[in-house]
Parts: C-alpha cells; structure tokens; sequence
C-alpha cells in the first residue's frame, strides 16, 4: 500500500514555505467564536489571539505581513467536496481540471473528490493517477480521483479497485456516478473488496428500470406538464438494498445526492442499527423544488431531479440532526449546447462549487438550523475523514495546515453566470441574489482567492 501522496502545490504555491508571504486576518470570527486575529506562517496557522498578542510573540510579527481584513466575518476550516465532475479528460469543452479548481478556490473548497464519469472512464491506475497530476499542476486546491466501481461504468465487472488504491492518486472512493452499481452481486463484490484498504462505495441510488426516460420528479406537476416522472422509489429502494448488503458486508456505503424524504428516513434507520452508512445532499436538493421545472427551462433538469417542497424540508431536517452526513456539490458542467435545447434532449446536472456555501447560508443557516460550526462539520471535517484525506478538514487551531476560507455572510450577491470560473455557464442561480461572498481562500497558506479574486 502507497503512502498518502504529498498534495504539495507546484506551479502555483513553489517549494519552500519559508519564501511564503505571511498574512494575518484580523478581527475575524473562527466559527461562532469572538472575533480574533489568525496569524498565517510557513504555511501552518501560527498563532491565534489578539494582535497586541501576537505582536508580543514574535517583534517581527508585522514586518513582511500581509492584513487581511476580517471583521466581520467567518473562517471556517477550508471546504471538502465529495462530488465533482471536472469533465478532464474527455470533455475539455465543458471544463477543465484547471477551470474545475478554479471554480472551486472561489466557492473556499481546497479539496475536491474528481467522480469517474470522464472519457475514459477513470476505471485504472493510469486515468485516476492522470487526473490527479492534472490537479497538482493547476494548484487551485488538491483533486483527489474517485475510482469508477466497474469497467466502463458498464455495471458488468468490477474496475481495478486494488490497482487505483494502490497508485500514486491513492484512491478511497469509488462511484459509478451518473449510474447505478443496480446488480446486487457487483455491488456486494464491490463493498467486500474495499474492505482491503477502507476504502467505500459511493452509490447514485438510482434504480433504472423504474426511471426509464424519466425527466423529473413523480408527481401531479409532471402530468400536468407532460414530463415522465421520476419516482421517490427508485432512489429509494436502492439506498435500502444498498444499507443492507454494506451491513451484511460490514463495510462503507456513502450515498450521493439524498433527494427524497424517504430516503432521509432509511439512511435513519440505518444508522440506529450502527451500520457504516453515510450520506450526502446537495445544495440545490435543499433549496431548489420541482416547480421550477414548470418552466421548461433545461437549466432546472438534473439526477436526480428537483424534489418537491416536502422533501426539501425533509432534507433539510435530515442534514441539521445529522442524519445527513454532508453537503456536496454534485458540479455538473455542460457546454451552452447540451442546456439551450428543449428539456426531454438536455443533459441533467448543475453547476454547484461557486454558490455552494451561499446557498447552505441562506438554507441552513439563515434558517436557524445549523451554526457556522456545523456548516464547518459538514462542508469540511466530515467530508474529509469519508475520503480519508490527511490535512484536510482539520481544526481552525494553532499547528494545523492554513487550509482555510474567509467568508463574509453579511454580503450579498446577484450570482452572474458569465462571471464564473467554471468553464460552464449552467447555474440555476442566475439572476438571484443570494447571501455571503466568499473573500479568501488559502491552500496550505498560500492564498487561492483574495479579496473574492482569483489569486
């Protein structure tokens, strides 16, 4: 078994942290805590107190230092995403790693979980390990690959799981993503294999026999509008099957993209049984519901589909009591061609990095449901111990790495898509105003986003 990779910026951050500039953020509040000044060094969270403080530890503390106005505003542990598509190699016309990370600094992630669905298929040693280079070059924050379960993505026979677990890119997760593992033996066989090296099965719950042409949620608006519709009980009834074969396994399941109450309440139920299951929702399954799709407009349409208001505040309920492991983004770019068409020819997916922490403020937070400390628990440190990342998803405290992201929820903003980083432009958020910015991202000390800029 490899060694964790050192995930060392290159082409953006250089070699010797000794030749980083220094920053101290001043007056900012570490989660729910009293505003304070954090102190930036070699990389590492130096110190963390009042300037009169630091300044007292060191007589140099000032010279050479970059501020940072904090006041005001929040740091939070810099974010951990278990679901990305960043589309390289294949479909360089929807993005780029390089664009993927870029979108991600300016949303305050500095690790993404890259999913498998790429052309080819990152079903080897040799595309996952391609994908991670790719991500070490960009240097916008670390990429770590996520193994395809089986060949192809084809649901026929396992992929080389021991082989990509074993490369350089040190794989943990593994998903079909964009399809079901829906034979019941490939995915035992998959959930036992794992078990080697801890590794778990990322499933899209998605049984597809009963979503056949399917194009939105199941309901009275889908027949009113003349869409196929998508049942609950087709994510449902894998996420059950899927809670049992990992318990009879004794191994990990996570689940993507929870969309349904009833889901919600099996991933429940499976974890008063102490089974190893944990779970996800999106952003936009937390705020977004299926009347939008009476307008037609593609840019609406994704896997699964936007739910009804119910399921949203069962979702909602979920992720606050922490039923609902974590929040992750599912960024799904297209080119302008696969979303300008009539909805039953559009590709599903949104893009989801850049809004992310705007939408969970306005959804979470705004709402009174979860502090700045559980946004911390489910947007970094959970994602991070699901994915077994090293440096990731630690404390906002002295010695640990500067991963971090600095993030003014008093701000609002008018999301203007041809202002992404994404190589894309397929947000559902165009045009509305949502709360917060972030204004700094650091990766490992060195600063991904300043003053809500790319650096």
């Amino acid at each position: 078994m490899s060694t964790p990779p050192d995930h060392s910026l290159r082409s953006r951050s250089g070699g010797d942290p000794k030749d980083m500039t220094d920053y101290l953020i001043r007056g900012a509040r570490i989660l729910d805590g009293e505003p304070t000044d954090v102190l930036i060094r070699d990389g590492v969270i130096a110190r963390i107190g009042g300037f009169e403080t630091l300044a007292g530890a060191r007589s140099s503390t000032t010279e050479g230092v970059e501020m940072v106005d904090g006041a005001g505003m929040v740091v939070l542990p810099g974010l951990v995403d278990l679901h990305t598509h960043l589309r390289e190699p294949g479909r360089e016309d929807a993005e780029t790693v390089e664009t993927g990370t870029m979108a991600a600094a300016m949303g305050g992630f500095t690790a993404v979980h890259a999913m498998a669905n790429t052309e080819p298929v990152a079903d080897t040693a040799g595309v996952v390990e391609q994908v991670w280079r790719l991500g070490r070059e960009a240097g916008y924050c670390d990429v770590y690959p996520v193994g395809a379960v089986t060949v192809g993505l084809q649901g026929e026979r396992l992929a080389e799981l021991g082989a990509m677990a074993d490369s350089a890119a040190r794989v943990r997760v593994f998903s079909d993503d964009g399809k079901c593992v829906s034979d019941p033996v490939l995915m035992r066989r998959a959930l036992e294999y794992v078990k080697a090296f801890d590794g778990v099965i990322a499933q899209h719950s998605q049984e597809p026999r009963l979503t056949e042409d399917a194009q939105m949620n199941e309901g009275e608006l889908s027949g009113r509008l003349g869409l196929r519709g998508w049942p609950s009980v087709a994510e449902e009834a894998i996420i059950a099957r899927d809670c049992l074969l990992a318990a009879h396994v004794g191994s990990r399941l996570h689940v993507c993209h929870v969309s349904t109450a009833g889901s919600v309440e099996l991933i429940r139920w499976a974890k008063s049984k102490g089974w190893n299951v944990t779970a996800e929702a999106c952003p936009h399954h937390l705020l977004l519901t299926d009347e939008l799709a009476a307008s037609y407009d593609p840019i609406y349409k994704v896997n699964p589909p936007l739910r009804s208001a119910d399921d949203v505040e069962a979702l909602r309920a979920g992720l606050a009591d922490g039923t609902i492991d974590v929040v992750a983004t599912d960024h799904a770019p297209h080119p302008h061609e696969d979303k300008d068409c009539e909805w039953q020819a559009a590709a599903f997916g949104m893009l989801g990095l850049e809004t992310a922490l705007s939408v969970v403020q306005e959804a979470m937070v705004d709402t009174g449901l979860l502090t700045w400390a559980g946004v911390a628990e489910r947007m970094s440190y959970t994602p991070a111990r699901i994915g077994q990342l090293s440096g990731h998803g630690r404390p906002v405290a002295e010695g640990e790495p500067a991963n971090l992201v600095l993030y003014n929820p008093s701000a609002r903003h008018v999301v203007e898509s041809s202002e992404l980083a994404s190589l894309s432009r397929n947000t559902p958020y165009a045009g509305r105003e949502l709360p917060g910015r972030v204004v700094a991202t650091f990766l490992r000390g060195k600063p991904t986003v300043l003053d809500g800029k790319l650096a």
